[in-house]
């Protein structure tokens, strides 16, 4: 690694403009924010970058479903992304919309020099098509099993088991997710890229800019032939025309990598920087994409050889990263582990799962796991009781003895050399993305440090007449120990560092500073950086995530049944026997009361009358319904539902409702002459 100031441009993955942020998805962004942040620590000139990935059918259909437009449900999904990337301080430089006009300029731009270059090919293709929709269908709104391994309920265009890409039509037992209909075969005259023709490319790019965990499975890829990429879909299509070929229009796919050029260069116009210097293909700026390990085919095979084919710089570095599992198994929705960003700001500080994730992330492309009770006890016994633990222990007597006033020697200056020497340690371990490696180092010397203030023991020295000096000698040494440690830990913890910043009274926390410690420094009154993470903060997470689940399965879209599969990335994960189904009792209510739940945005708390039996029930239908509406009507309810503790009481079942959300949740209604206590067969 060089000190030499380099100027970066970085990327994470765009998110699909039509859902909320989860836990697995920061992932990426935390590591790419701690990246960035350790490149500007370093004076680096570091660019970040991203945007919301806003085309493609199902942000069409989906707005179509909620009765608004396409472009107001990306500005509505838009505004939560940067909130929730804003609350875990993911510091984009940029964040835009591949909607715009810099994206289809460059789009065009691409395509055009692919087409004079002769790299597109035009063919007439057998099609899937819902005759139900009327509709071409796109290869993520085909599923059925896999050709190659045979796993069932995969989407179109590639097997999340084996990693295989195939089309549509090769699917066996396809059927629309759209509207379940079995999927007809339909001639249409489509746009294709080439890929084949950069194959000499690709495999040397390939073996010089791709971490060497994904090489293999790319040779995979190699070896099964590189086929040409269709990137053209037919109307109805949300996105963005293609010049020559009316009626015909981008793949989401090939206008979305191209975002990372589009926010960029929205960037470099608000701030009078050369967009050439940093795309041209004889630019020495530096270029880095962090991606999921399951889009590494399009950005490590068709991205690069776009780029190429257009006379574009490609990238220095495709960083591919695993997946997250929440207590050694898939987020699931059924476990109530499917957690949102929202859900975890509403109880705990981001800092700790930007430090949890920084302690467990390689450069490797191994899934990581969030063990809730380990998460627990690592932040304590890391942040809690080794760093933060240091400046609670010391500062107090520097204020209070000593006025705020630092000695002016080191008290051990070799513990503070070493400190110091583990810095590059730390920093080659920043750079190569082996954040884990960088975290113990870091414990390590605070460790050293905690160890030496137990030595010390400057509350008993501070007891004692005449020992003012060594108390002061002491507790100075621990602050300067605590300073380099929180330094090392900025790209990670960027608000502790700041709230260390003011407290030690200094004008910045740059990385090399701490080459000089801090002697006759005057410090501020010390106050709490960080609090203890208990375990009812966990368990209101997940009680939190179940109540926002099972209100999002009150609002379900009554087009997604078993049989059509449902509009949305998550695959409908366990099935119940027609036996299991029997089980279900499901009872005729009397709503005898409603009322608004103090803190809850979408339920309402329902007195559920059985014919002689009372029940309690949270349900999500506060979007459509006023209680008073609700009182006195029959409904239907699940009646032998365990009853579930929950954050704003005990649920003893559940009412059931349709609708495609918003206003439009209907509870059921029984027939006329139905009686409370009904039973319905």
């Amino acid at each position: 690694m060089t000190d030499s100031k380099r100027k970066i441009l970085v990327t994470s993955a765009l998110p699909y403009a039509n859902g909320p942020i989860h836990l697995g998805h920061l992932v990426e962004y935390i590591q790419t924010d701690i990246w960035v942040r350790y490149q500007k620590l370093r004076g680096n000139q570091c660019t970040y970058v991203c945007a919301d990935d806003a085309h493609g059918t199902p942000i069409m259909l989906k707005a179509d479903q909620m009765g608004i437009s396409p472009q107001e449900l990306i500005d509505k999904v838009s505004a939560e992304h940067q909130r929730d990337f804003s609350g875990f301080m993911v510091g984009f430089d940029n964040y835009y919309s591949t909607h715009s006009e810099e994206n289809k300029y460059f789009a065009s731009n691409i395509y055009t020099a692919l087409r004079d270059g002769g790299h597109i090919a035009k063919k007439t293709i057998t099609q899937a098509y819902d005759p139900e929709k009327e509709m071409f269908l796109p290869d993520r709104f085909v599923k059925g099993d896999c050709p190659k391994c045979g796993e069932q309920d995969q989407y179109g265009d590639s097997c999340e088991k084996c990693g295989a890409t195939y089309s549509p039509v090769e699917l066996k037992n396809a059927y629309s997710a759209v509207s379940g209909a079995k999927p007809i075969e339909k001639e249409s005259e489509h746009y294709f890229f080439k890929l084949g023709n950069f194959e000499s490319f690709l495999r040397t790019w390939v073996d010089n800019h791709v971490q060497e965990h994904m090489i293999h499975k790319l040779n995979e890829w190699f070896e099964s032939g590189l086929q040409n990429w269709d990137i053209s879909r037919d109307a109805p299509y949300w996105g963005f025309e293609i010049p020559d070929a009316p009626g015909k229009y981008f793949y989401v796919w090939l206008d979305a990598p191209i975002g990372y050029m589009a926010s960029f260069k929205n960037w470099c116009d608000k701030n009078d920087v050369d967009f050439d210097e940093y795309w041209s293909e004889s630019s020495e700026t530096e270029l880095y994409h962090f991606i999921g390990k399951d889009i590494a085919y399009f950005h490590t095979l068709f991205w690069p050889a776009m780029l190429e084919g257009a006379g574009y710089r490609k990238p220095n570095g495709v960083f591919c990263h695993g997946f997250l599992t929440v207590d050694g198994q898939k987020m699931s929705k059924s476990r109530g582990t499917f957690i949102m960003a929202e859900t975890y700001l509403n109880h705990l500080r981001p800092e700790y799962l930007r430090y949890y994730f920084a302690a467990k992330l390689s450069s490797g492309i191994d899934d990581i796991d969030l063990n809730l009770e380990d998460f627990r006890m690592r932040v304590n016994a890391d942040l809690v009781n080794k760093v933060v633990n240091i400046a609670s222990r010391c500062a107090g007597f520097i204020k209070k003895k000593f006025d705020g006033e630092m000695s002016t020697d080191l008290a051990v200056p070799a513990l503070y050399e070493e400190a110091i020497a583990a810095g590059e340690i730390i920093a080659n371990a920043y750079e190569n993305r082996e954040f884990g490696k960088a975290m113990r180092e870091i414990m390590a010397i605070a460790d050293k440090a905690n160890q030496y203030i137990d030595a010390a023991e400057p509350w008993v020295l501070a007891k004692q007449e005449g020992k003012e000096q060594e108390v002061q000698d002491c507790c100075s040494m621990g602050i300067n120990l605590f300073r380099v440690i929180v330094s090392y830990l900025a790209p990670v913890l960027p608000q502790v560092a700041e709230d260390v910043q003011a407290f030690l009274n200094l004008s910045d926390m740059k990385w090399d500073s701490i080459q000089q410690p801090l002697l006759g420094h005057k410090i501020n009154k010390f106050k709490p950086l960080m609090q203890r993470v208990e375990e009812e903060k966990i368990t209101a997470i997940l009680d939190e995530t179940k109540v926002a689940l099972e209100a999002a399965a009150a609002s379900a879209d009554t087009n997604k049944s078993a049989s059509s599969g449902p509009l949305s990335e998550d695959p409908i994960e366990d099935t119940i026997t027609f036996e299991d189904f029997a089980k279900v009792d499901l009872r005729v209510v009397r709503i005898a009361k409603a009322e608004h739940v103090k803190g809850a945005n979408k339920l309402l708390q329902l007195t559920l009358d059985l014919g002689g039996e009372s029940r309690n029930v949270f349900a999500g239908i506060k979007s459509a319904y006023a209680p008073e509406e609700l009182e006195g009507k029959l409904t239907v309810m699940v009646a032998n539902l365990a009853p579930r503790k929950m954050k704003f009481g005990v649920s003893e079942g559940m009412v059931l409702a349709a609708g495609p959300g918003g206003e439009d949740i209907w509870i059921l209604s029984p027939d006329e002459g139905a009686q409370p206590g009904m039973r319905i067969k």
